[in-house]
Protein backbone atom coordinates (compact mmCIF):
# COMPACT_ATOMS: atom_id res chain seq x y z
CA UNK A 1 0.00 0.00 0.00
CA UNK A 2 1.55 3.77 -1.06
CA UNK A 3 2.31 5.65 2.23
CA UNK A 4 -0.51 8.00 1.82
CA UNK A 5 -2.69 5.03 1.43
CA UNK A 6 -1.19 3.62 4.76
CA UNK A 7 -1.62 6.95 6.46
CA UNK A 8 -5.20 7.33 5.53
CA UNK A 9 -5.50 3.82 6.80
CA UNK A 10 -4.30 4.71 10.33
CA UNK A 11 -5.82 7.72 10.62
CA UNK A 12 -9.46 6.23 9.96
CA UNK A 13 -8.52 3.70 12.97
CA UNK A 14 -7.72 5.91 15.43
CA UNK A 15 -11.27 7.88 14.08
CA UNK A 16 -13.00 5.12 14.54
CA UNK A 17 -11.87 3.99 18.17
CA UNK A 18 -12.22 7.70 18.89
CA UNK A 19 -15.67 6.84 17.64
CA UNK A 20 -15.79 4.08 19.83
CA UNK A 21 -14.98 5.92 22.77
CA UNK A 22 -17.39 8.82 21.94
CA UNK A 23 -20.07 6.30 21.40
CA UNK A 24 -19.73 4.50 24.63
CA UNK A 25 -19.59 7.47 26.80
CA UNK A 26 -22.99 8.68 25.25
CA UNK A 27 -24.56 5.11 26.09
CA UNK A 28 -22.98 5.40 29.31
CA UNK A 29 -24.24 8.57 30.10
CA UNK A 30 -27.24 8.11 28.74
CA UNK A 31 -28.10 4.83 30.92
CA UNK A 32 -26.67 6.81 34.08
CA UNK A 33 -30.09 8.50 34.22
CA UNK A 34 -32.29 7.46 37.12
CA UNK A 35 -35.13 6.48 35.26
CA UNK A 36 -35.36 7.52 31.50
CA UNK A 37 -38.67 6.55 31.21
CA UNK A 38 -39.35 10.37 32.66
CA UNK A 39 -36.56 11.85 30.12
CA UNK A 40 -37.78 10.56 26.80
CA UNK A 41 -36.91 13.92 24.50
CA UNK A 42 -33.28 13.27 26.36
CA UNK A 43 -33.27 9.55 25.51
CA UNK A 44 -34.35 10.56 21.74
CA UNK A 45 -31.81 13.33 21.56
CA UNK A 46 -28.73 10.94 23.18
CA UNK A 47 -30.36 8.00 20.38
CA UNK A 48 -30.02 10.95 17.39
CA UNK A 49 -26.37 11.63 18.92
CA UNK A 50 -25.26 8.15 18.96
CA UNK A 51 -26.54 8.00 14.99
CA UNK A 52 -24.68 10.46 13.93
CA UNK A 53 -21.17 9.39 15.38
CA UNK A 54 -22.70 5.87 14.13
CA UNK A 55 -23.22 6.82 10.79
CA UNK A 56 -19.79 8.44 10.25
CA UNK A 57 -18.43 5.10 11.44
CA UNK A 58 -20.25 3.40 8.19
CA UNK A 59 -18.74 6.34 6.20
CA UNK A 60 -15.50 5.36 7.18
CA UNK A 61 -15.88 1.76 6.68
CA UNK A 62 -17.28 2.29 3.17
CA UNK A 63 -14.69 4.48 2.14
CA UNK A 64 -11.67 4.09 3.49
CA UNK A 65 -9.44 0.19 3.19
CA UNK A 66 -8.86 -0.36 6.93
CA UNK A 67 -6.92 -3.58 8.28
CA UNK A 68 -7.20 -6.01 11.06
CA UNK A 69 -6.86 -3.39 13.61
CA UNK A 70 -9.91 -1.38 13.10
CA UNK A 71 -11.70 -4.94 12.78
CA UNK A 72 -10.77 -5.36 16.55
CA UNK A 73 -11.74 -1.81 17.51
CA UNK A 74 -14.86 -2.63 15.86
CA UNK A 75 -15.62 -5.89 17.72
CA UNK A 76 -14.04 -4.46 20.72
CA UNK A 77 -16.18 -1.92 21.08
CA UNK A 78 -19.25 -3.80 19.87
CA UNK A 79 -18.63 -5.87 23.36
CA UNK A 80 -17.89 -2.35 25.50
CA UNK A 81 -20.70 -0.70 23.92
CA UNK A 82 -23.01 -3.63 25.23
CA UNK A 83 -21.16 -4.24 28.72
CA UNK A 84 -21.86 -0.58 29.65
CA UNK A 85 -25.68 -0.70 28.59
CA UNK A 86 -26.57 -4.02 29.87
CA UNK A 87 -26.81 -3.07 33.35
CA UNK A 88 -29.31 -0.35 33.44
CA UNK A 89 -32.94 -0.86 33.98
CA UNK A 90 -35.37 -1.77 31.53
CA UNK A 91 -37.13 1.82 31.67
CA UNK A 92 -38.17 2.16 28.27
CA UNK A 93 -40.47 -0.72 27.64
CA UNK A 94 -42.12 -3.10 29.54
CA UNK A 95 -42.19 -6.39 27.23
CA UNK A 96 -39.23 -7.52 29.11
CA UNK A 97 -41.69 -7.86 32.59
CA UNK A 98 -44.49 -9.95 30.08
CA UNK A 99 -41.97 -12.33 29.38
CA UNK A 100 -41.27 -12.84 32.90
CA UNK A 101 -44.67 -13.59 33.45
CA UNK A 102 -45.44 -15.95 30.69
CA UNK A 103 -41.90 -17.83 32.05
CA UNK A 104 -43.86 -18.17 35.36
CA UNK A 105 -47.03 -19.50 33.52
CA UNK A 106 -44.75 -22.25 31.98
CA UNK A 107 -43.05 -23.00 35.10
CA UNK A 108 -46.11 -23.77 36.96
CA UNK A 109 -47.38 -25.79 33.89
CA UNK A 110 -49.83 -23.38 32.28
CA UNK A 111 -50.11 -23.44 28.56
CA UNK A 112 -49.25 -19.36 27.73
CA UNK A 113 -51.93 -19.67 24.89
CA UNK A 114 -54.68 -20.22 27.37
CA UNK A 115 -54.48 -17.62 30.25
CA UNK A 116 -53.57 -14.21 30.25
CA UNK A 117 -52.03 -11.58 32.81
CA UNK A 118 -55.87 -10.91 34.57
CA UNK A 119 -57.68 -13.96 34.71
CA UNK A 120 -58.96 -14.74 37.79
CA UNK A 121 -56.83 -16.59 40.41
CA UNK A 122 -53.43 -15.50 38.67
CA UNK A 123 -53.03 -12.07 40.42
CA UNK A 124 -50.31 -13.72 42.67
CA UNK A 125 -48.22 -14.29 38.94
CA UNK A 126 -48.33 -10.65 39.29
CA UNK A 127 -44.94 -8.54 39.69
CA UNK A 128 -46.30 -5.92 42.07
CA UNK A 129 -43.11 -3.48 41.29
CA UNK A 130 -43.76 -4.09 38.07
CA UNK A 131 -47.51 -4.89 37.22
CA UNK A 132 -48.43 -5.62 33.33
CA UNK A 133 -50.78 -2.14 32.57
CA UNK A 134 -51.43 -3.23 28.68
CA UNK A 135 -52.56 -6.37 27.38
CA UNK A 136 -53.99 -8.07 30.82
CA UNK A 137 -56.56 -9.77 28.82
CA UNK A 138 -54.41 -11.33 25.59
CA UNK A 139 -52.96 -14.20 25.84
CA UNK A 140 -49.45 -14.98 24.67
CA UNK A 141 -49.25 -14.11 20.41
CA UNK A 142 -45.60 -15.15 20.41
CA UNK A 143 -44.52 -18.08 18.60
CA UNK A 144 -43.52 -21.65 20.62
CA UNK A 145 -39.56 -21.47 20.33
CA UNK A 146 -39.76 -17.90 22.04
CA UNK A 147 -42.08 -18.93 24.61
CA UNK A 148 -39.27 -21.95 25.59
CA UNK A 149 -37.11 -18.91 25.84
CA UNK A 150 -38.87 -17.43 28.55
CA UNK A 151 -39.42 -20.81 30.09
CA UNK A 152 -35.33 -20.66 30.52
CA UNK A 153 -34.63 -17.77 32.82
CA UNK A 154 -36.55 -15.92 35.76
CA UNK A 155 -35.04 -12.96 36.13
CA UNK A 156 -34.90 -9.26 33.73
CA UNK A 157 -30.80 -9.84 34.04
CA UNK A 158 -30.94 -13.18 32.87
CA UNK A 159 -33.38 -11.61 29.99
CA UNK A 160 -30.90 -9.15 28.65
CA UNK A 161 -28.15 -11.72 28.98
CA UNK A 162 -30.06 -13.91 27.09
CA UNK A 163 -31.03 -11.64 24.33
CA UNK A 164 -27.99 -9.60 24.12
CA UNK A 165 -25.62 -13.19 23.75
CA UNK A 166 -28.03 -13.95 21.05
CA UNK A 167 -27.29 -10.33 19.47
CA UNK A 168 -23.34 -10.92 20.17
CA UNK A 169 -23.81 -14.48 18.26
CA UNK A 170 -25.19 -12.63 15.26
CA UNK A 171 -22.50 -10.47 15.27
CA UNK A 172 -20.02 -13.77 14.45
CA UNK A 173 -22.63 -14.90 12.06
CA UNK A 174 -22.34 -11.76 10.14
CA UNK A 175 -18.47 -11.87 10.22
CA UNK A 176 -18.37 -15.56 8.94
CA UNK A 177 -21.02 -14.67 5.89
CA UNK A 178 -18.90 -11.71 4.87
CA UNK A 179 -15.77 -14.20 4.87
CA UNK A 180 -18.03 -16.56 2.66
CA UNK A 181 -19.02 -14.18 0.63
CA UNK A 182 -15.67 -12.32 0.30
CA UNK A 183 -16.65 -9.12 1.72
CA UNK A 184 -14.93 -6.83 3.57
CA UNK A 185 -15.29 -7.77 7.13
CA UNK A 186 -15.49 -4.18 8.45
CA UNK A 187 -18.89 -4.24 7.69
CA UNK A 188 -19.94 -5.62 10.43
CA UNK A 189 -20.26 -2.62 12.35
CA UNK A 190 -22.93 -1.59 10.92
CA UNK A 191 -24.52 -4.09 12.64
CA UNK A 192 -22.22 -4.24 15.75
CA UNK A 193 -21.95 -0.33 16.38
CA UNK A 194 -26.26 0.34 15.60
CA UNK A 195 -27.70 2.41 18.10
CA UNK A 196 -31.24 0.74 18.09
CA UNK A 197 -29.79 -3.14 18.05
CA UNK A 198 -27.40 -1.80 21.30
CA UNK A 199 -30.35 -0.29 22.73
CA UNK A 200 -33.12 -3.09 22.16
CA UNK A 201 -31.32 -5.95 23.31
CA UNK A 202 -28.63 -4.85 26.03
CA UNK A 203 -31.33 -2.25 27.30
CA UNK A 204 -34.67 -3.29 27.13
CA UNK A 205 -33.93 -7.01 26.37
CA UNK A 206 -36.28 -7.77 23.34
CA UNK A 207 -36.01 -11.11 22.28
CA UNK A 208 -36.05 -10.41 18.46
CA UNK A 209 -32.36 -11.37 18.83
CA UNK A 210 -33.18 -14.94 18.72
CA UNK A 211 -35.60 -14.63 15.52
CA UNK A 212 -32.92 -12.38 14.21
CA UNK A 213 -29.29 -14.94 15.07
CA UNK A 214 -31.91 -17.96 13.59
CA UNK A 215 -32.25 -15.92 10.37
CA UNK A 216 -28.39 -15.80 9.80
CA UNK A 217 -27.93 -19.03 10.43
CA UNK A 218 -30.16 -20.03 7.96
CA UNK A 219 -28.61 -17.80 5.32
CA UNK A 220 -25.31 -18.71 6.24
CA UNK A 221 -26.28 -22.36 5.41
CA UNK A 222 -27.79 -21.40 2.62
CA UNK A 223 -24.20 -20.15 1.16
CA UNK A 224 -22.99 -23.22 2.02
CA UNK A 225 -25.62 -25.74 0.05
CA UNK A 226 -26.91 -27.30 3.55
CA UNK A 227 -30.25 -26.57 1.91
CA UNK A 228 -32.41 -28.72 4.56
CA UNK A 229 -30.23 -27.13 7.31
CA UNK A 230 -30.91 -23.83 5.88
CA UNK A 231 -34.98 -24.33 5.67
CA UNK A 232 -34.69 -25.68 9.44
CA UNK A 233 -32.87 -22.55 10.77
CA UNK A 234 -35.33 -20.52 8.64
CA UNK A 235 -38.39 -22.49 10.38
CA UNK A 236 -36.70 -22.22 13.86
CA UNK A 237 -36.49 -18.15 13.03
CA UNK A 238 -40.42 -18.20 12.22
CA UNK A 239 -41.25 -20.15 15.63
CA UNK A 240 -38.80 -17.65 17.51
CA UNK A 241 -40.74 -14.28 15.85
CA UNK A 242 -43.91 -14.67 12.66
CA UNK A 243 -42.12 -12.03 9.98
CA UNK A 244 -38.85 -14.63 8.47
CA UNK A 245 -42.76 -16.75 7.11
CA UNK A 246 -42.46 -13.90 4.10
CA UNK A 247 -38.95 -15.45 3.10
CA UNK A 248 -39.91 -18.80 2.08
CA UNK A 249 -40.60 -18.38 -0.86
CA UNK A 250 -37.27 -16.70 -1.64
CA UNK A 251 -35.57 -19.85 -0.06
CA UNK A 252 -37.09 -22.15 -1.80
CA UNK A 253 -36.26 -20.80 -5.18
CA UNK A 254 -32.87 -21.54 -4.04
CA UNK A 255 -33.48 -25.08 -2.57
CA UNK A 256 -36.00 -27.36 -3.90
CA UNK A 257 -39.81 -27.32 -3.38
CA UNK A 258 -39.83 -30.04 -1.66
CA UNK A 259 -38.47 -28.84 0.93
CA UNK A 260 -41.32 -26.67 2.24
CA UNK A 261 -42.05 -30.49 3.88
CA UNK A 262 -38.97 -29.40 6.32
CA UNK A 263 -40.10 -26.23 6.85
CA UNK A 264 -43.98 -27.41 7.63
CA UNK A 265 -42.33 -30.23 9.61
CA UNK A 266 -40.03 -28.44 12.06
CA UNK A 267 -43.05 -25.52 12.51
CA UNK A 268 -45.32 -28.22 13.36
CA UNK A 269 -42.97 -29.86 15.46
CA UNK A 270 -42.49 -26.61 18.00
CA UNK A 271 -46.44 -26.08 18.32
CA UNK A 272 -46.81 -29.90 19.52
CA UNK A 273 -45.82 -28.68 23.44
CA UNK A 274 -48.87 -26.18 23.35
CA UNK A 275 -51.29 -28.13 21.43
CA UNK A 276 -53.64 -28.53 23.98
CA UNK A 277 -54.68 -24.40 23.57
CA UNK A 278 -56.73 -26.05 20.51
CA UNK A 279 -58.78 -23.20 18.96
CA UNK A 280 -56.69 -20.42 21.33
CA UNK A 281 -53.27 -21.19 19.83
CA UNK A 282 -53.32 -18.19 17.75
CA UNK A 283 -55.80 -15.92 19.77
CA UNK A 284 -53.54 -13.59 21.59
CA UNK A 285 -51.98 -12.81 17.74
CA UNK A 286 -55.63 -12.41 16.23
CA UNK A 287 -56.35 -9.82 19.65
CA UNK A 288 -52.97 -8.35 18.72
CA UNK A 289 -54.01 -7.68 15.40
CA UNK A 290 -57.06 -6.69 15.40
CA UNK A 291 -56.35 -3.92 18.32
CA UNK A 292 -53.07 -2.77 17.77
CA UNK A 293 -51.81 -0.39 15.51
CA UNK A 294 -48.40 1.64 16.47
CA UNK A 295 -45.60 3.85 14.67
CA UNK A 296 -46.91 2.47 11.14
CA UNK A 297 -46.13 4.87 8.25
CA UNK A 298 -47.99 3.44 4.36
CA UNK A 299 -49.90 1.30 6.11
CA UNK A 300 -51.06 4.62 7.91
CA UNK A 301 -51.60 6.27 4.54
CA UNK A 302 -53.40 3.74 3.51
CA UNK A 303 -56.19 4.43 6.72
CA UNK A 304 -55.92 7.72 6.13
CA UNK A 305 -56.91 7.28 2.20
CA UNK A 306 -60.47 6.18 3.58
CA UNK A 307 -59.33 2.53 3.88
CA UNK A 308 -61.10 0.67 6.95
CA UNK A 309 -58.34 -1.01 8.65
CA UNK A 310 -59.69 -4.41 7.35
CA UNK A 311 -59.21 -3.14 3.73
CA UNK A 312 -55.81 -1.27 4.47
CA UNK A 313 -54.06 -4.83 5.42
CA UNK A 314 -55.85 -6.02 2.69
CA UNK A 315 -53.67 -3.96 0.30
CA UNK A 316 -50.83 -4.46 2.45
CA UNK A 317 -50.87 -7.71 1.93
CA UNK A 318 -50.81 -7.93 -2.13
CA UNK A 319 -48.17 -5.04 -2.12
CA UNK A 320 -46.24 -7.70 0.16
CA UNK A 321 -47.12 -10.34 -2.39
CA UNK A 322 -46.34 -8.23 -5.19
CA UNK A 323 -42.67 -7.00 -3.58
CA UNK A 324 -42.24 -11.38 -3.21
CA UNK A 325 -42.97 -11.85 -6.97
CA UNK A 326 -41.12 -9.18 -7.70
CA UNK A 327 -37.65 -10.89 -5.87
CA UNK A 328 -38.42 -14.10 -7.43
CA UNK A 329 -38.93 -12.79 -10.56
CA UNK A 330 -35.37 -10.70 -10.33
CA UNK A 331 -34.12 -14.00 -8.73
CA UNK A 332 -32.26 -11.54 -5.91
CA UNK A 333 -29.69 -13.18 -3.39
CA UNK A 334 -31.47 -14.27 -0.49
CA UNK A 335 -29.51 -11.84 1.66
CA UNK A 336 -30.77 -9.24 -0.87
CA UNK A 337 -34.49 -10.70 -0.85
CA UNK A 338 -34.39 -10.13 3.32
CA UNK A 339 -33.50 -7.13 3.15
CA UNK A 340 -35.86 -5.93 0.56
CA UNK A 341 -38.97 -8.41 2.06
CA UNK A 342 -38.67 -7.26 5.69
CA UNK A 343 -38.12 -3.23 4.94
CA UNK A 344 -41.42 -4.03 2.84
CA UNK A 345 -43.29 -5.48 5.65
CA UNK A 346 -42.34 -2.91 7.72
CA UNK A 347 -43.15 -0.10 5.81
CA UNK A 348 -46.45 -2.27 5.23
CA UNK A 349 -47.00 -3.35 8.57
CA UNK A 350 -49.66 -1.88 10.98
CA UNK A 351 -47.00 -2.35 13.72
CA UNK A 352 -43.65 -0.73 13.39
CA UNK A 353 -42.46 -0.16 16.50
CA UNK A 354 -38.35 0.69 16.74
CA UNK A 355 -37.14 -3.02 17.92
CA UNK A 356 -38.91 -3.92 14.96
CA UNK A 357 -36.23 -2.09 12.68
CA UNK A 358 -33.21 -4.31 13.98
CA UNK A 359 -34.85 -7.16 11.80
CA UNK A 360 -33.34 -5.54 8.64
CA UNK A 361 -29.77 -3.96 10.21
CA UNK A 362 -28.28 -7.37 9.91
CA UNK A 363 -29.04 -7.14 6.12
CA UNK A 364 -27.74 -3.68 5.55
CA UNK A 365 -24.13 -5.24 6.32
CA UNK A 366 -24.49 -6.55 2.38
CA UNK A 367 -26.31 -3.88 0.97
CA UNK A 368 -25.86 -0.56 2.97
CA UNK A 369 -29.24 1.72 1.71
CA UNK A 370 -28.37 5.13 2.96
CA UNK A 371 -31.58 5.65 3.85
CA UNK A 372 -32.65 2.01 5.48
CA UNK A 373 -29.82 3.20 7.42
CA UNK A 374 -31.01 6.52 8.24
CA UNK A 375 -34.52 4.41 9.33
CA UNK A 376 -32.60 1.98 11.75
CA UNK A 377 -32.02 5.68 13.88
CA UNK A 378 -35.31 7.92 13.00
CA UNK A 379 -37.17 5.07 14.25
CA UNK A 380 -36.41 6.28 17.49
CA UNK A 381 -39.32 8.83 17.22
CA UNK A 382 -41.04 5.69 17.71
CA UNK A 383 -40.63 6.05 21.52
CA UNK A 384 -42.09 9.83 21.33
CA UNK A 385 -45.65 8.82 22.79
CA UNK A 386 -44.36 7.33 26.17
CA UNK A 387 -43.73 11.46 26.56
CA UNK A 388 -47.11 12.03 27.91
CA UNK A 389 -48.04 8.11 28.72
CA UNK A 390 -45.13 7.89 31.90
CA UNK A 391 -47.01 11.17 32.89
CA UNK A 392 -50.31 8.92 33.49
CA UNK A 393 -51.94 10.55 30.22
CA UNK A 394 -53.79 8.07 27.23
CA UNK A 395 -51.06 6.53 24.67
CA UNK A 396 -51.62 8.83 21.67
CA UNK A 397 -49.31 9.18 18.50
CA UNK A 398 -48.00 12.34 17.69
CA UNK A 399 -48.55 13.15 13.17
CA UNK A 400 -45.37 15.59 12.97
CA UNK A 401 -43.29 13.11 15.28
CA UNK A 402 -44.51 10.47 12.77
CA UNK A 403 -43.42 12.60 9.86
CA UNK A 404 -40.07 13.39 10.95
CA UNK A 405 -39.91 9.96 11.59
CA UNK A 406 -40.80 8.54 7.56
CA UNK A 407 -40.26 11.37 5.75
CA UNK A 408 -36.85 11.66 5.22
CA UNK A 409 -36.69 8.38 5.07
CA UNK A 410 -38.85 7.98 2.04
CA UNK A 411 -37.23 11.02 0.41
CA UNK A 412 -34.01 9.74 0.34
CA UNK A 413 -35.38 5.89 -1.38
CA UNK A 414 -36.69 8.17 -4.01
CA UNK A 415 -33.67 9.25 -4.44
CA UNK A 416 -31.87 6.47 -4.02
CA UNK A 417 -33.81 4.70 -6.35
CA UNK A 418 -34.04 7.38 -8.98
CA UNK A 419 -30.24 6.96 -9.13
CA UNK A 420 -30.21 2.95 -9.93
CA UNK A 421 -33.20 3.27 -11.98
CA UNK A 422 -32.51 6.46 -13.77
CA UNK A 423 -35.94 7.20 -16.33
CA UNK A 424 -35.38 7.10 -20.13
CA UNK A 425 -35.17 9.43 -21.81
CA UNK A 426 -36.94 9.60 -25.67
CA UNK A 427 -33.93 9.79 -28.19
Amino acid sequence: MPENGSRLTSFATLGLLGLCISLSATFRYMTSQPDLREKIPEFIAFVFLAGALYLFAVFLVERIPLRSLALLVIVGGALLMRLLILPSAPSISDDVFRYLWEGRVQRLGLNPYTVFPDLPGLEALQDRAHPLVTGGTVSTLYPPLTELSFRLVTTVWAYKVLYTVLDLSSIALLLAILAALKQPLHRVLIYAWNPTVIVSFAMSGHHDSLAIFLLLAANLALIYRKDRLSISFLALSVLSKFFPAILLPAFLKRTQIRHAGVFLGVVALGYVPFLGAGRALFKGLSDYAAGWEGNDSLFRLLRLAGNTKAQAELVALVLVLALTAYALKKQLAPLASCLLLISGLLFLSPNAFPWYFTWIVPFLCFNPSPSLLLMSITCVLGYSPLIAYSTGLPWKESHLMRVLEYVPVFALLVYEGWHMYPPRRDR
